[in-house]
Formats: C-alpha cells, structure tokens, sequence
C-alpha cells in the first residue's frame, strides 16, 4: 500500500488530494441522493475545505467552518427582516457580522467564514425561503464525511517521521559532545566556544519536539490509530529524555568555555586526553540510546549497556586525576563537565521505551 502511494505521489496524486476528491464527490452524491439538495455544491466545498493533513486539523476546520456558517446565517436572516438586498445591507451585514467575530476573538477563518454566509444567506435567501437552513445542514454533511474519510481511509501515521527525528536528534547530541572535546585543544590563540554547534542541537532538539507534536495531533480523533499511543507515549519520554541530555551538554560547554580563561587547567591539567576520552565514551551512550528507542531489540540494548560501561570507567579514570590539582576552582570546573558526564550516563541508562528493561 505505501509503495502504490509513492508511486502515485510522483504523479501529483497524494493521499490527501486523493480523500478530497472522494470527499467531494460523496458529499455531493449524498446532498442530492438523501437529501435533494438544490445546491450540492456547497456540501462538496466543505468537504473539499475540511480534508486536511490530520484527523485533528480535520475536525477543528469543520468546527470553524460550521461555526461560521451558523453565525452568518443568524446574521443575515436578522438583517433580512429590516434591509432589502442592496449595497447598504451588504456592507452593514459583513461589518456587523466580521466585527463580532472579531470581537469575541474567533478564529479568523471563522471571521471570513461568517461574511461568506451572511452575504450568500442574505442575496439568494429571501428568494429560497430554505435556502439558509439547508447551507447549515449540507456544510455539516460535508464537514463530517470529510472527517469520517481522513480518519478511515488510511489514516496518517506520523510515528515513523518522529522516530527518525530521534535518530537525528540523538546522532548529533552525540556528535555535538564529542566535539565539545576540541575545546580542550585550547592553546591561548585560537579559541573555540563550541556554541554555534550546541545552536544547531537546541534547533534539532525543536525540530523533534514538533514531529512529536504533529504525531499527537495524527492520532487525535483517529479511532483506527488508537494502538499507536503507548508507542507514542514512550517516544516522548524519551525525547524527555534527549532534552534533559542537551541540557548537560550546555552547561559542558559552558564549563569547557570557562576553563579556557583558567590558567591553572591550561599549565597545570595534564590529563586532557583522558577527559576528552570519557566525553567520547558517553557520546557513544546517547547515539547507542537513540538506537534502542526505534529498535529496542536485545543486540542493542546489549550494546547500549557496553557503552555504558565503558562511559562509566572512563569517568571514573578522570576523576583520579584530580588528585594531584591544587586549585580548588580547577577541581570545582572539571568536577561540574564530570558531574554532566555522569547525569547524561543516567539519562540513557534508565528504562527503555518498548522494553521493560533497566540496564545495570
């Protein structure tokens, strides 16, 4: 099924624009077959309107749309028992009906919504007694085989797109730390603060936060996706999990900036490689923890708790080296980047999405 609709999507022929033709044409079948609509079109338009990426974002245009729709037609059969067709009442009926809109600040699709429906109730309804009643009733119609096509017919699942997202976000948290380590290098001339790098990881970190947002928003209102939201429950604690670690690797990188100023580290600190090697080990954790969030499966849950280990021993040899430094400031700033170091360990041996596992 995903392979015939990527083969038609090169074509132009997406799944959406697929829906709202179906959409459309339902609804137009269904106003004149059941209910002998004299103008089926406007069923089709709301169908044609309602058909969105989401079942969510399906619902909340029909929402807006027979929201508006209702509050025109009381509008304009309103100024229809005082005003005769003609410019004046035109315009008082659109200024009157947008500026409440505006007033109770409504959404502005609605705003426009209930000046296309004033005007169209008050020019052809004093002509068509039912006209106003049956715009309400075949908007509905159409709004609600919309939603009913979004939801049923192979609905969107965004899942996969929040999944690869996690990939990306963990690979480069993974990336970004272990190029913190070039701060380390710092020979008094060429400095590297290491910020556009830790930039470009908060962006990612938002970019996957939105995937995760879109994935809610694909399961909402979508009874044939209903299985998927423990799955996407645990993606986002995981993705907790991956924002909690970008937090550390901020304040490492705050901390390796500082220590380029101390002079003590600078002369003194003669174990740089060692620690450059324990921010490699635990780089190694979080690319290994992103793996296990999409494939949770016993080789890499197994590789996962080796990196951990290994994160672990290195720390662990860094932290020796301290024994000989007598700058107390020195002690306290390498200290805080081990103290990252171990919380970021924490943040990827904790329970795994999919799994109920907890590695040792």
């Amino acid at each position: 099924m995903n392979r015939a609709i990527n083969i038609l999507a090169k074509f132009g022929l997406t799944l959406q624009i697929v829906k709202t033709a179906m959409a459309g044409a339902l609804s137009w079948f269904l106003a004149t077959s059941l209910l002998h609509a004299e103008y089926p079109f406007f069923a089709a338009i709301a169908a044609i309107i309602t058909v969105q990426v989401t079942v969510a974002d399906s619902v909340d245009k029909a929402s807006q749309r027979i929201i508006g729709i209702v509050g025109g037609v009381m509008l304009s059969l309103l100024f229809g028992q005082w005003f005769e067709l003609g410019a004046l009442s035109i315009f008082l009926v659109i200024l009157v009906g947008m500026a409440t809109a505006k007033a109770l600040r409504m959404n502005p699709q609605i705003i426009s919504q209930v000046a296309i429906s004033s005007l169209l109730v008050l020019a052809v309804g004093q002509n068509e007694p039912g006209y106003a009643y049956e715009r309400v009733i075949e908007t509905i119609l159409g709004s609600a085989i919309a939603v009913l096509i979004n939801a049923l017919i192979v609905p969107q699942n965004a899942i996969p797109g929040v999944e690869k997202s996690i990939i990306s976000y963990s690979n480069l948290s993974a990336t970004t730390l272990k190029g913190l380590g070039a701060m380390l290098d710092y020979d008094g001339i060429r400095r590297k603060t290491g910020r556009t790098e830790v930039d470009a990881l908060i962006k990612e970190a938002n970019n996957c936060k939105k995937a995760l947002e879109l994935a809610e928003q694909s399961l909402k209102y979508n009874p044939l996706l209903t299985h998927k939201r423990t799955r996407l429950s645990r993606l986002a604690v995981s993705i907790n999990k991956l924002q909690s670690i970008t937090i550390q690797i901020r304040g490492i990188r705050r901390g390796l900036a500082d220590m380029q100023q101390d002079l003590v580290f600078q002369q003194e600190y003669e174990s740089k490689p060692q620690l450059k090697k324990a921010m490699e080990a635990t780089a190694k954790c979080i690319a290994a923890f992103g793996e296990t969030i999409v494939d949770p499966s016993d080789t890499k849950l197994t590789l996962l708790g080796m990196r951990i280990q290994e994160a672990r021993a290195e720390q662990a040899r860094s932290l020796t080296t301290l024994k000989g430094m007598t700058s107390l400031e020195t002690i306290r700033d390498i200290g805080g980047i081990l103290t990252d170091l171990r919380r970021i360990v924490a943040e990827t041996e904790r329970q795994n999405p999919g799994k109920e596992v907890l590695l040792a």
